[in-house]
């Protein structure tokens, strides 16, 4: 097991930003750990990388306590916090050896270390620049080298997309995706797509309290109540045939030739559309059930903190 999380809560005065989570994370799982603003997210991440101590309960990342061995912890973890802290005057390479000294990377083992990671990371190019020449695409990649210099076994990501531009977000995530095939991962974002694409699981905290924790198709059938299907027909078609449609529960006429229809999940209902259509002697010109996306499952679990 990389990280263990048991029963964790952490306090803030009266405010208590964690409320008795517990998760594992399994060796070479990439973990999606998604909420609200104000979730417990990156307190989380803090207490696991050692930054912050817990008020009770106990975190694991790979079989040593965060409180009573974090020297060991360290060892083993690489962490990109969400506010990327470096130090703008130092150059690339410069900025690598240091920190790589730092986790007691040494002459033979540290060189050819930055050699790899700036190949790794992208950095080839900018390896001479002064990091604060970067843009922020290239000072985020100087964050996950920084966070991989030790090779730890265990990679967190704290929004580590956070005001990229889509060329720049599409880069770090196969950047992500690849470190991921050898290391566990967790990685918090609000970019769903970035979610669907990279994790193998996904948990979900509202108010410091876990609200989800599993795979994401199975999330999406957990959520799913209904399904919405958009249909147009040649031409008008009576609302109340469509409704005798066996699984159809619900018909909107959203206009001359177009309807949408709610029906059971029990059922792919589409195959009896195209013979309903057939049967009339209509031609189905469009056909398209509504997905459920991870926005839909992230709005359903955490709706109740909207609008506070």
């Amino acid at each position: 097991m990389s990280i263990l999380v048991s029963n964790l809560t952490k306090t803030f005065g009266e405010q208590k930003a964690l409320d008795n989570i517990s998760f594992e994370v399994t060796e070479g799982e990439i973990l999606g750990f998604l909420g609200p603003n104000g979730a417990g997210k990156s307190t989380t991440m803090k207490i696991a990388t050692c930054f912050s101590p817990p008020s009770s309960g106990k975190v694991e990342v790979c079989g040593y306590d965060v409180v009573d061995q974090p020297g060991e912890v360290r060892k083993r973890i690489g962490y990109l916090p969400e506010h990327n802290p470096l130090y703008l005057d130092m150059y690339v390479r410069e900025y690598l050896q240091f920190i790589g000294k730092l986790h007691g990377l040494r002459g033979n083992e540290l060189r050819p270390r930055i050699d790899e990671i700036i190949q790794m990371c992208g950095l080839s190019r900018e390896q001479n620049k002064k990091i604060e020449a970067l843009s922020k695409g290239y000072r985020q990649r100087v964050g996950l080298a920084q966070a991989l210099i030790h090779d730890p076994e265990v990679l967190i990501l704290d929004e580590p997309t956070t005001g990229l531009d889509p060329n720049q977000i599409i880069e770090i995530r196969n950047l992500i995706g690849r470190i991921g095939k050898n290391k566990t991962v967790i990685f918090s974002s609000h970019i769903m797509q970035e979610v669907q694409a990279l994790c193998d699981r996904v948990i979900v905290i509202n108010k410091g309290q876990l609200v989800a924790n599993d795979q994401i198709d199975q999330l999406k059938l957990q959520q799913v109540q209904v399904a919405v299907i958009h249909v147009e027909f040649s031409e008008a078609v009576d609302i109340e045939q469509l409704s005798a449609i066996k699984g159809v529960t619900k018909v909107d006429q959203t206009d001359h030739t177009k309807y949408t229809l709610e029906a059971t999940v029990e059922e792919d209902i589409r195959p009896v559309i195209f013979q309903f259509a057939s049967n009339h002697g209509l031609t189905l010109v469009g056909l398209q059930q509504e997905e459920v996306t991870m926005e839909n499952i992230f709005q359903e679990l955490t709706k109740s903190s909207k609008g506070k």
